[in-house]
């Protein structure tokens, strides 16, 4: 599933990250790493804000489609 069908409030963890390797190591260097928790903290329009490894950042539907939960 992806992340962008994830609620407000829903957590799980991230099983794949898929993508050009390019866009695969900006994902992990912002902390979507396989196997890590996250929480759609706000949904504004697509976009989503999410908590990774204590952080909270905010990401692009377009990049969020990347990250399988």
């Amino acid at each position: 599933m992806l992340l962008t069908m994830l609620h407000k409030g829903d957590s799980s963890l991230i099983t794949h990250i898929g993508g050009k390797p390019e866009t695969r190591q900006f994902l992990e260097g912002l902390g979507f790493v396989v196997g890590s928790p996250v929480t759609v903290v706000n949904d504004i329009g697509g976009n989503l804000i999410v908590s990774v490894r204590d952080s909270r950042v905010a990401i692009s539907q377009e990049m969020a489609k990347k990250i399988f939960v």
